[in-house]
């Protein structure tokens, strides 16, 4: 799976705290640091590049705004703030969404989900033609074979995910952000942050809950959009 790269430019550490436990819930984002005020993350930019900015607008040394006019080529940013009257001037230097403290995870889902992944981020025909139909579970000591075909639903049990099968179910120690990197996207959605569902496989939904070969599976809050738009 394709990866944004991110950093958080904040001063205060709750701040930073929640919007890291945000992006670690979310698949595709990848935190890269987070600095304390604009002058430090102007330095670490000169050697590095991400997709996209968490930034705050009141920061020490450098206001996030007259930071943001600096920068020579932008990444998509996202405003997270306390105060409201500077979103006008926010989205003149387009910026991607707003956010208001105290920020919600499912207001930061759909802010983050406007953003796209670059281009050349995607696999090339010529790696999904070559890409594998299934992958090598590690169970008991023993590395298990299971097809990306067979597989209707994956669990997480806390340290541990439950992958199920028609047939039969494994359980592995890993993370579930571990095996959502090794399953196909345009197969595998999270719907939920304990869930990863087969699209194959998925025989009917509602508003709250997915039925995926008999079993109803629920849809996490800030994951709803992703089964409206299948």
């Amino acid at each position: 799976m394709s990866k944004l790269k991110c950093i958080i430019i904040e001063d205060e550490p709750l701040a930073v705290k929640i919007l890291a436990d945000y992006i670690a819930q979310v698949p595709f984002l990848q935190l890269e640091g987070s600095f304390k005020d604009a002058i430090l993350a102007t330095e670490w930019l000169r050697t590095n590049e991400v997709q996209l900015l968490f930034l705050d607008i009141h920061l020490p040394r450098l206001k996030g705004m007259a930071f943001l006019k600096t920068l020579a080529q932008k990444p998509a940013v996202i405003i997270t703030t306390a105060y409201h009257q500077y979103a006008v001037e926010g989205f003149d230097l387009n910026v991607t969404d707003y956010l208001l403290k105290p920020i919600e995870f499912e207001r930061f889902l759909i802010a983050v989900n406007k953003v796209k992944v670059p281009a050349e981020n995607f696999p090339t025909a010529t790696e999904t033609a070559e890409a594998k139909d299934y992958l090598f579970l590690t169970v008991q000591k023993k590395k298990v074979k299971i097809l990306f075909s067979e597989i209707l639903y994956v669990e997480s049990q806390r340290e541990y995910i439950k992958v199920v099968t028609a047939k039969k179910e494994f359980v592995s120690r890993m993370s579930t952000h571990e095996i959502e990197d090794l399953l196909p996207v345009h197969i595998f959605k999270r719907i939920h942050r304990s869930f990863i569902i087969s699209i194959n496989k998925l025989e009917s939904y509602t508003a709250e809950s997915v039925e995926v070969n008999g079993v109803s599976i629920p849809i996490g809050r800030g994951y709803r959009e992703v089964i409206e738009n299948l």
